[in-house]
């Protein structure tokens, strides 16, 4: 069977460096005239998904039904209950899910698609308020709605314009730009993301405190500010930390002795070994809550003002010592 595909044509490098580049430049300035020119249209749009009692159907064929699958996955993980709803399997009892507290948000370019009309006008049936994202305002798709977001291109990227290429980018960035919105007007927060994301990485970033990564018990190496240098290194070199906490008569803290201070004590006094502890430690070290994110303290150590450290104390609020947390346990985490 012959291969229907035309043969490729005879583009050097630069040429298809010069294509691609074209494809950006035009869709970035598609993006720019729809994003300037954003109507009343889109604040309403978006307290109307704030105050929606239900939940949020977002329906479309073809590539817009690909960007409306996005756009439903993207309100779902921001704390707004949406579905994608297929236009013709609506019509073959998908229907059956929707209630007049639902919104619907449909999205063509054309605006003439008769599955996605039908569908927006069957929901309108149940009492629904229904969003269009089209190319096309004055469309039968856009009459049929409550608001419409406009999306006008003057052509597609596709040197043909013919695959809809800057129309399926302008509907995703449409559809972004409604959840942004949202999540700004809900207060939606970090913490509420992690919520929806609680395996991947994103969510592990905001889910994972200190407490559960930093040394205890056993493993935290702490000695007396009464000891001399040479009586803490047993437990500086027995814990492999790196360093070690020193505390007073009643267990605060009141220091950290880590390598690179014992390094530089060692050239400056040969009798540095049988000098206090405290003649060593930094008296002043930073501290963390145990409660702390894990991805906030190793910002703490690589931005620290006092320059980057590779150890952070983790102190109750009574400013006693209960772990110490090294930058490898955050590596190792893989929250990075």
């Amino acid at each position: 069977m012959q291969d229907p595909r035309p043969a490729p044509r005879p583009l050097d490098d630069a040429a298809i460096l010069e294509l691609g580049r074209a494809a950006f430049a035009q869709e970035a300035a598609a993006l720019a005239s729809i994003g300037a020119g954003l109507s009343p249209a889109f604040p309403a749009a978006v307290r109307l998904l704030a105050d929606c009692q239900g939940q949020v159907l977002v329906t479309g064929l073809g590539k817009s039904g690909l960007v409306a699958r996005k756009l439903a996955a993207t309100l779902t993980s921001t704390g707004t209950p949406s579905h994608f709803i297929h236009p013709v399997e609506a019509a073959h009892g998908d229907l059956g899910i929707v209630r007049g507290s639902d919104l619907v948000i449909a999205l063509s370019r054309s605006g003439s698609n008769p599955e996605v009309v039908g569908l927006v006008a069957r929901c309108r049936q149940f009492g629904m308020r229904a969003i269009a994202i089209t190319g096309a305002p004055g469309s039968e798709l856009a009459l049929a709605a409550d608001l419409v977001l406009p999306v006008p291109i003057a052509r597609e990227a596709c040197p043909l314009d013919l695959t809809p290429t800057t129309s399926a980018v302008a509907a995703m960035a449409m559809g972004d730009a409604l959840c942004v919105a949202l999540i700004t007007l809900r207060g939606f927060r970090s913490e509420d993301f992690a919520m929806f994301h609680p395996s991947g990485v994103l969510g592990r970033r905001l889910l994972v405190r200190v407490a559960e990564l930093m040394h205890t018990g056993d493993e935290l190496p702490v000695v007396s500010h009464r000891l001399t240098l040479r009586e803490s290194l047993p437990e500086i070199v027995g814990k492999r930390l790196g360093g070690t906490c020193v505390v007073d008569d009643q267990g605060r803290l009141a220091g950290l002795c880590v390598d690179g201070d014992i390094k530089r004590i060692l050239l400056e006094r040969s009798d540095a070994l049988d000098r206090p502890i405290t003649e060593t430690m930094n008296p002043a070290p930073t501290t963390i809550a145990p409660e702390t994110l894990a991805l906030s303290a190793l910002r703490i150590m690589e931005q620290r003002a006092e320059g980057p450290v590779t150890l952070l104390i983790v102190t109750d609020p009574e400013g006693r010592p209960v772990g110490l947390l090294h930058i490898h346990d955050v590596l190792r985490a893989g929250l990075l």
